[in-house]
């Protein structure tokens, strides 16, 4: 949970910044126009996968496969945000999904692979993100958190998974890749060219809101011998060696990327990794803020990893494959709230 103080602190803020905007808004009755709209966009991290209960509701016939929860960092602020409106209701608009990448947001339609109580014959398609938020020049807020499924983060975490049980390192394979696998110079370099690409057609869509761009938290340690490789409710048997290049070589230029990207659009960029240090996969439970390859989810989330030898049920686990908990999302949810008020103050 949010540490007392600095959820006093978010509180404070936010009552301050109602009561500067309730006094620079004007008066006017009530309707449709009253409301600020907030369209949420991203993958599994903004989601919230196995952090409370499931977004439509098991069983409901409007769910889709992206497996949006109620402890997701969009529905965290916007819980907040009703009970302290910055001078008008905020509507939000949430179309995060689960292993989205970047080309999902605007440009191609996605399939979702949400093993929780799939249909027969599997999940339809679902339209690109901007178009199922119904993006405009209405639209005031626009979150976005992207990127990793691009590269692609968590399959690389794996091929590292395999390549440290049998005592081998993934780095050479990204570094020097073989025949048709991208370096990852080449990867985050095509990730780039894709968030720009993402972001102008954003700006179109919604050419009078204010974009907030968000990266990602601190999942890998800052050493990783701090690591216990025979331990799955951490990160495995991937070396120590691999874990600190995927944190500086990978997660910190992807973060980079996104930022710099975000920068040059004139773009908010929230940065969640500065305050997520020392509370990632490798720290103990009462600490990290997210799960390991095995973790803590909810009983409907799934045990086993298809395709995979990953097997949480035999740790009494689940599959988490280093996603933020109710921790990690509640410490996202503080800076996203405060990007949201100081852009809608600022319209």
């Amino acid at each position: 949970m949010r540490h007392p103080v600095s959820r006093l602190r978010t509180r404070a803020f936010a009552v301050g910044l109602t009561l500067t905007a309730a006094t620079l808004l004007p008066s006017a009755s009530a309707g449709a126009a009253d409301q600020y709209e907030w369209a949420a966009l991203g993958d599994s991290y903004t989601a919230g996968g196995f952090v409370g209960d499931p977004q439509p509701a098991l069983g409901d016939p409007d769910r889709d496969g992206c497996d949006r929860t109620t402890n997701s960092y969009p529905d965290v602020v916007d819980r907040e945000l009703q009970e302290f409106p910055p001078g008008k209701s905020v509507h939000l608009t949430n179309v995060s999904c689960g292993n989205a990448a970047i080309a999902h947001i605007a440009k191609d339609k996605q399939k979702p692979i949400s093993l929780v109580q799939p249909p027969a014959g599997g999940w339809h398609e679902v339209d690109p993100q901007i178009k199922r938020a119904n993006l405009n020049d209405e639209t005031d807020v626009v979150t976005i958190g992207v990127g990793g499924n691009s590269l692609p983060f968590g399959g690389m975490l794996l091929k590292c998974l395999e390549d440290g049980k049998d005592g081998k390192s993934c780095r050479e394979h990204y570094t020097n890749p073989p025949e048709g696998e991208e370096s990852i110079q080449d990867k985050l370099a095509r990730v780039q060219d894709e968030y720009i690409e993402m972001l102008a057609q954003v700006h179109q869509a919604a050419p009078n809101a204010k974009v907030i761009t968000v990266g990602y938290p601190a999942v890998l340690p800052e050493q990783g011998s701090e690591c216990n490789r025979l331990l799955f409710t951490e990160l495995g048997p991937i070396t120590h060696a691999d874990v600190d290049w995927l944190r500086d070589d990978v997660l910190k230029q992807l973060n980079s990327t996104i930022q710099r990207v975000s920068e040059f659009f004139g773009d908010r960029y929230v940065d969640v990794y500065s305050s997520s240090v020392g509370h990632d996969a490798c720290q103990p439970a009462a600490t990290k803020w997210v799960e390991g390859i095995c973790g803590d989810a909810e009983d409907y989330w799934p045990s086993k990893l298809p395709g995979t030898l990953v097997n949480c049920g035999l740790l009494g686990k689940r599959v988490t494959l280093v996603h933020p908990n109710a921790a990690g999302y509640a410490n996202t949810a503080a800076h996203v709230e405060r990007a949201i008020r100081i852009a809608l103050l600022e319209r």
